[in-house]
């Protein structure tokens, strides 16, 4: 959607307020989150935020919600629909959404502060011109999963040594997938490996991209870092499994779910300091005034089961270094 459509939309009816935010708006404050795919977990742990400094929702905060449900071109529409509600804070989860966020800023204005939790570089994707002095209506927390991509190639590499052949499994439509592409592919050429893509956009997908894993003789194969894979956790974690394919993802609950190994940063953690922010701005912190928070929580989790399976041996210093070692 480009920003006359983006602007139409904003220009159009009404759209009616929730009940709950509509009944007590004078009251409370409201906050606008967008989402590319599943609300559940990051809104958990964004509510707790949001708690932590003293804003609970129904009593003093309501949240207004809208969910893409896995539909990327759906999301400049509902962005519409938040803005035109007049929330306090717009927070968006996620590459996606935080990118066409940034994409109709001019239409979102100044006078709507702007709260995300990212994924990547934020200077890298020109969200703000510093991580200090983010500047302007727009902070946030990010992941920064750009400088986690190597890292997990590196640690595929010391658990499966003799791994020549890595695969990626990516979303194609996601806004993401191109620069982690990219960085792996520079790291892989460093470590003498060849990186094979492989592509899937929905749940049904899956099982055709771990097979194409097993035709292609991938060694190993690293999940990507986006909000679709991360709330499909669990079955990918099981189709690893089924297909014999030494896998790391980047959420703690894709080795507890039965994945090989997982490494990044807690995303629990990331969308929790979102709401702390979120909760700030409510106050009246200015976003400029608010750094771009980095994570401070990072986990490395090994699932000795799986690697039995696999027939991997899992060396000492991993052990060592690992924050969590599943029997």
């Amino acid at each position: 959607m480009n920003r006359r459509d983006f602007m139409s939309l904003l220009g159009g009816a009404a759209i009616a307020w929730p009940l709950a935010a509509r009944g007590q708006q004078r009251t409370m404050h409201v906050i606008g989150t967008l989402h590319p795919a599943s609300t559940t977990r990051a809104l958990a742990d964004f509510r707790q935020g949001l708690k932590e400094e003293g804003f609970v929702e129904g009593q003093n905060v309501a949240i207004v919600s809208r969910s893409a449900d896995g539909e990327l071109d759906r999301l400049s529409s509902l962005l519409a629909e938040i803005v035109q509600l007049r929330v306090g804070v717009i927070v968006p989860f996620g590459t996606a959404a935080t990118l066409v966020v940034q994409m109709h800023k001019a239409g979102i204005g100044a006078e709507i502060p702007i709260v995300f939790s990212y994924g990547r570089d934020p200077v890298v994707q020109g969200l703000v011109p510093s991580l200090n002095r983010p500047g302007g209506n727009v902070t946030g927390v990010t992941s920064m999963a750009d400088e986690l991509a190597p890292k997990r190639l590196g640690l595929v590499r010391e658990l499966v040594p003799g791994a020549r052949t890595i695969g990626l499994l990516m979303n194609p439509n996601s806004l993401g997938a191109e620069p982690e592409r990219r960085d792996l592919e520079v790291a892989a050429r460093a470590l003498g490996m060849d990186l094979r893509m492989l592509h899937a956009a929905r749940v049904e997908e899956f099982g055709h991209a771990f097979a194409n894993s097993v035709d292609q003789r991938v060694d190993a194969l690293i999940i990507g870092v986006d909000t679709f894979f991360f709330d499909e956790i669990v079955p990918l974690a099981r189709l690893a499994a089924q297909h014999g394919v030494p896998t790391i993802g980047p959420l703690r609950q894709f080795a507890v779910a039965g994945g090989l190994m997982s490494f990044g940063a807690s995303i629990p953690e990331v969308n929790r300091r979102a709401g702390i922010y979120a909760a700030k701005v409510l106050k009246g912190a200015k976003p400029a005034d608010l750094p771009v928070l980095r994570p401070t929580k990072f986990e490395l989790v090994i699932n000795l089961k799986a690697a039995k399976a696999l027939g991997v041996t899992v060396p000492l210093t991993l052990q060592a270094t690992a924050d969590e070692m599943i029997e």
